[in-house]
């Protein structure tokens, strides 16, 4: 009897998931009036095939990339390989965390991506234990049919994912200097995922930081990930470690948009 009613009980709980998830997406999740003017799926698709193709640092591999919006709601995932299986499979999920993180973390006042945040959750870090707040909703993240992810109809959409991802990656979007959600990239070295999300975030219009402030000391590029980690410590406190084949120019990525037109 007791068995019976806890199988009963998971029954129960997967069944409000997905009955959660068509309800986010009826109130305006996905394609809806919760993600207006945030890139659909083909949007999202055509601007990440385009910033793999511009970069070449990492292991020049193909990309996952996913778009949330300001409440966290995911409007969009797409990879630029030929099929899902193009890319590394568990790197769905985490560009959902990244696009999540950066979203999560970011204001109209400041700017921070997911590469700033590595050295800040290290034991010691002014950020020590962020990663483990914010946990991703399982259900969410690895319900549905395989067959359909990265598809517009991907099951995350609609859904807040949750999650906290502290590696390159993920990048608030800003329009005329307000924060609208985040993106987040997946698939290669952490840095060269920094690297496809900016310029994937500037392939979308959606770099409109402004007056934005960040850590990187650069105001073209409030945002960009840095590298000054020397014997283990970041000299600012928000530092990356380099990747194999690195692109260390980062000021060689496009600056922010101040001028929404």
């Amino acid at each position: 009897m007791a068995r019976t009613g806890l199988i009963t009980l998971g029954i129960s709980i997967i069944a409000a998931a997905f009955s959660g998830t068509a309800l986010a997406q009826s109130q305006g999740g996905g394609s809806g009036a919760a993600c207006q003017g945030l890139p659909n799926h083909s949007t999202l698709n055509a601007a990440l095939a385009d910033a793999v193709a511009a970069e070449s640092s990492g292991l020049d591999f193909d990309m996952w990339a996913t778009v949330v919006n300001r409440d966290g709601i995911v409007c969009a995932v797409a990879f630029s390989g030929g099929d899902r299986g193009a890319q590394w499979p568990g790197s769905r999920v985490i560009s959902a965390q990244k696009a999540n993180t950066a979203n999560a973390f970011g204001l109209d006042r400041l700017a921070l991506s997911t590469a700033n945040l590595y050295s800040a959750v290290q034991p010691g870090g002014s950020l020590y234990g962020l990663q483990h707040s914010n946990p991703v909703d399982v259900l969410i993240a690895y319900m549905g049919n395989s067959r359909n992810y990265g598809q517009s109809n991907d099951p995350m959409v609609g859904g807040k994912i949750g999650g906290v991802n502290v590696f390159g990656g993920g990048l608030g979007l800003y329009r005329e200097g307000s924060i609208v959600g985040g993106v987040g990239v997946s698939g290669d070295t952490s840095c060269a995922d920094h690297m496809v999300a900016w310029r994937l975030r500037n392939n979308l219009g959606l770099d409109q930081l402004g007056t934005t402030g960040g850590v990187s000391g650069d105001p073209e590029r409030p945002d960009n990930i840095i590298y000054d980690i020397m014997n283990g410590t970041s000299a600012g406190g928000f530092g990356h470690p380099e990747c194999l084949n690195t692109d260390l120019n980062v000021t060689g990525l496009p600056p922010v948009n101040s001028d929404p037109d």
